[in-house]
């Protein structure tokens, strides 16, 4: 084993402490501020000591300052004086007294009333109030023995819970034959005893009447005399009775009023479009089935009486419904007026009237309502029957339903019905497979039976009805301008037909829009290729026919025309811009004039500038003017500035002019124009001019905003100024023709064309450094004395507001951490007194389980 270490003594420690101690004192650390002489009057601040010594001076300084104030911190150890006025020399003592005393009284009122309720309110449960309840005075049931619950009489007791002993007692009263008292039966005991508890049930219920009477009659004389007690102590009830209502005024009045007058009534519920079409289906079928049966010669029963209009709250017991006496009552003069179907009773005159004239005007009553019973709600029928919107169109097919009865028809007019029904329009349709049936559907009918058809067939077969019935009426739209296309291409057009469909067009586009532009897409594309297959083989095409004229018509109808681009008008615009046929005929320059208006129609909204329109339109006015040589503007094919055909305008006698009319140029001139006389040729090319005029008017308007204007114009404004025979028209034209020339002078002016934004280059980046002359140096002085001495005091605030914040951080930390050190003493503080605790428990434990261990070693 080796020898045990050894114990260090209390000299070695002491040696170490002070060993440590002269080497932390190094005399080359000590800091020495040697100051040359002393100025009375200043602080020294040559200290001589270790580095850390101004720091732990702070410290002290602080915890002679600070820590002070920290911990007298919100402790008192003087005594206020706070009585109320008792340094106010102003206050006399019994007001200080008083106002003492009230201050003392609301302080306790206060703390006393924290948790009551509101006096002002009435608490009630189940309807009653508790202040009533409170008193006990409810009502007793006659039968009721309350008081008695319980309590039973000496005697009854006696005869039923003594053995019998009371019966078997002898009274004093009744004596038997013998002279000696003789002992009751018990039967006559019981029934005894039965008649005297019924006396005393009787008296103590007179008791409770009385009584009962007793209070009333206290509670009216309570009532009466409570006004006269204080205010305090009546209830709200009454307090709120006793004071005066106050007086309305007219604004009251009025509002008042208003409540009383009519509401509005709800109205029927919206239906949806689905509910739309399947009650126009069914109706149209009962329609047909009706038309049917008289067809067939069967007579078609009165279904369709018009009922009385009913609440919805009546309850239909046992009253006389198809009568509608319901008299209104109306106050008017100062008497009631009661109007009754047309008669009316004002005052007690008709009151006393006898029985007869009241039975007179009730009859009379009846019979009117029997001689209106057809227009009574009428609107609400006519809704019903117009729901679909097609009034005016099944007018004719609904006049015929006029029922009757068997009696009143005889052969003959069963016959005359049943031919009329087979001329009748069916009112049912199937949607047409094919455009033969579509064909077959609408031939020989007139154009307002056509569009009754089309109508039916779209009810018949809603989308909402069926699966299919989508496919249906998305073929149908384009069977139907399958069909439109023909009957323009008819001779004569049938425009009026046309014109008509549209209608039905439209519905169908609105339902099925992918539908329709897919189609209306399918007929410019054929129409396209077909001009571009006759170009191919004969090297020119003539202009698009009337069927597609109508179909560009017709698209600018169904879709719009402003948007930048569109999947159906863009490519029609295109379709109307490339159209570049030879103008060989006035038919050409009908077709021309056409498809100027459409291209003006497609561009009236978006204003986008189309120079194919102002380039035809310059071509047609060329074709007017006489003397081609020498014109000073141009002309773009297909128009030639010479040639066979550059004179299809000119007129052949200027004296045709003055017999001439304006008239719009027919559309079934671009297929067949019949002018038998040089007249009438005359006349149709003063249209035709007429007709450019116009538009150009239309252009010039249109196109006003446009920045090269000028230019765009400028070939016009030559040709009508200097070439156009202008002189030899009609004075309409010549009108026309001036305020064309108006509207283009009045807008032209010199506007700058646009070019690009002139900019700066932008340099590139160069390596070398940049060079600044600096003419002042070292640090800026002001130049006057009051300068200087505003730097100076800028200077001193700056340096003193540092020198606080510095002082202020130093501060926070410091109390900081000795509110943290507080805290640590208190936990350390604790944790002592539980290990403290946890030691003497532990102790105890011990001693217990040795006392135990001992007492069990002994047994």
């Amino acid at each position: 084993m080796g020898k045990p270490p050894k114990k260090k003594n209390l000299a070695d420690k002491v040696r170490k402490t002070k060993t440590s101690t002269e080497i932390k004192n190094n005399p080359f650390e000590v800091k020495i501020n040697r100051k040359k002489f002393d100025i009375l009057g200043r602080k020294s601040k040559h200290d001589v000591g270790l580095p850390g010594v101004s720091r732990s001076k702070a410290i002290n300084k602080r915890k002679e300052t600070l820590l002070k104030e920290y911990k007298t911190k919100d402790k008192a150890n003087k005594f206020i004086d706070k009585r109320f006025g008792e340094y106010d020399t102003k206050m006399d003592p019994e007001e200080k007294i008083l106002q003492r005393f009230s201050m003392e009284r609301q302080r306790t009122q206060d703390k006393k009333d924290m948790y009551n309720l509101n006096e002002e309110e009435e608490l009630t449960h189940y309807g009653q109030s508790l202040s009533e309840m409170e008193k006990l005075n409810d009502m007793v049931d006659s039968d009721d023995d309350a008081d008695e619950k319980g309590v039973l009489s000496a005697e009854l007791t006696a005869s039923h819970f003594g053995g019998g002993g009371l019966l078997r007692k002898k009274t004093q009263g009744e004596k038997d034959n013998g002279g000696n008292q003789r002992a009751k039966s018990r039967q006559e005991l019981i029934e005894e005893l039965i008649l005297k508890s019924k006396q005393e049930k009787r008296e103590r219920q007179n008791q409770k009447e009385e009584s009962q009477v007793l209070t009333e009659k206290l509670d009216q004389d309570w009532k009466s005399i409570q006004g006269l007690l204080a205010h305090k102590n009546a209830p709200k009830a009454d307090r709120l009775e006793e004071e005066d209502k106050p007086k309305l005024d007219e604004y009251d009045m009025m509002v008042r009023e208003l409540g009383f007058e009519m509401k509005a009534q709800p109205s029927e519920k919206m239906k949806t479009p689905e509910e739309v079409a399947r009650e126009e289906r069914e109706r149209l079928q009962k329609l047909e089935a009706d038309r049917l049966r008289r067809m067939m010669g069967d007579v078609v029963e009165d279904c369709t009486k018009t009922q009385a209009h009913m609440s919805a709250d009546d309850l239909n017991d046992g009253f006389i419904l198809d009568g509608d006496e319901k008299p209104t009552l109306a106050y008017q003069d100062g008497k009631w007026n009661i109007n009754k179907e047309g008669a009316k009773i004002e005052g007690d005159e008709d009151e006393g009237g006898g029985e007869g004239e009241s039975g007179e005007e009730e009859s009379g009553g009846e019979e009117e309502e029997e001689g209106s019973g057809e227009d009574s709600h009428s609107d609400l029928d006519s809704e019903q029957e117009s729901e679909g919107g097609e009034e005016e169109e099944e007018e004719e097919g609904e006049k015929d339903e006029v029922p009757a009865t068997k009696s009143q028809l005889s052969e003959e007019e069963r016959k005359a019905q049943a031919e009329a029904a087979k001329g009748e329009l069916p009112y049912t349709f199937k949607a047409p497979e094919s455009y033969s049936d579509l064909k077959g559907l609408l031939q020989g009918h007139p154009a307002d039976h056509q569009c009754i058809i089309l109508a039916r067939t779209q009810k018949c077969n809603h989308p909402s009805l069926a699966v299919g019935n989508k496919l249906k009426l998305q073929k149908l739209f384009g069977f139907l301008l399958e069909y439109v296309g023909e009957l323009a291409s008819r001779s004569p057009p049938e425009l009026s037909t046309i014109d008509k469909m549209i209608t039905q067009l439209y519905g169908l586009c609105q339902l099925f829009p992918e539908a329709a532009s897919k189609a209306m897409q399918t007929t410019l594309v054929d129409s396209a290729h077909r001009m571009e297959e006759i170009l191919e083989v004969k090297g020119r095409a003539a202009f698009p026919q009337l069927d597609m004229l109508i179909y560009l018509k017709i698209t600018a109808l169904l879709f719009p025309t402003s948007d930048f681009r569109h999947p159906v008008t863009t490519p029609a615009l295109l379709y109307i811009t490339c159209v570049c046929c030879p103008v060989m005929s006035l038919e050409d320059v009908t077709s021309g004039l056409v498809l100027c208006c459409l291209a003006v129609e497609y561009v009236s909204f978006s204003k986008r500038f189309c120079p194919e329109l102002i380039n035809f339109l310059l071509g047609v006015l060329h074709l007017a003017v006489q003397d081609k040589t020498s014109t000073g503007y141009s002309v773009v094919p297909p128009f030639r500035q010479n040639g066979k055909v550059s004179d299809l305008l000119v007129l052949s006698d200027p004296e045709s002019s003055q017999t001439w009319s304006k008239k719009t140029l027919p559309l079934s001139a671009t297929q067949t124009l019949t002018l038998t006389t040089d007249l009438d040729t005359d006349h149709y090319r003063l249209s035709a001019v007429a007709t450019c005029m116009d538009l150009l008017k239309h252009c010039s308007s249109l196109y006003r905003e446009l920045t090269s204007y000028s230019h765009i114009f400028q070939p016009i404004t030559t040709l009508l100024s200097k070439h156009l025979p202008i002189k030899t028209y009609p004075a309409a034209l010549q009108d026309l023709h001036g305020e064309i020339l108006a509207t283009i002078s009045g807008s032209l002016t010199s506007r700058p064309l646009l070019v690009f934004q002139k900019k700066k280059p932008i340099p590139l980046k160069l390596f070398t450094p940049k060079i600044v002359e600096v003419l002042d140096y070292g640090k800026k002085r002001g130049n006057t004395k009051e300068e200087r001495e505003k730097e100076r005091l800028n200077h001193k605030y700056k340096k003193e507001f540092k020198g606080a914040l510095r002082e202020i951080r130093k501060d926070t930390r410091f109390l900081a951490r000795e509110k943290l050190n507080e805290v640590m003493g208190r936990d350390a503080e604790r944790k002592r007194k539980v290990k403290e605790l946890f030691g003497s428990l532990a102790t105890q434990e011990g001693e217990w389980k040795a006392l135990k261990r001992r007492k069990n070693s002994r047994h």
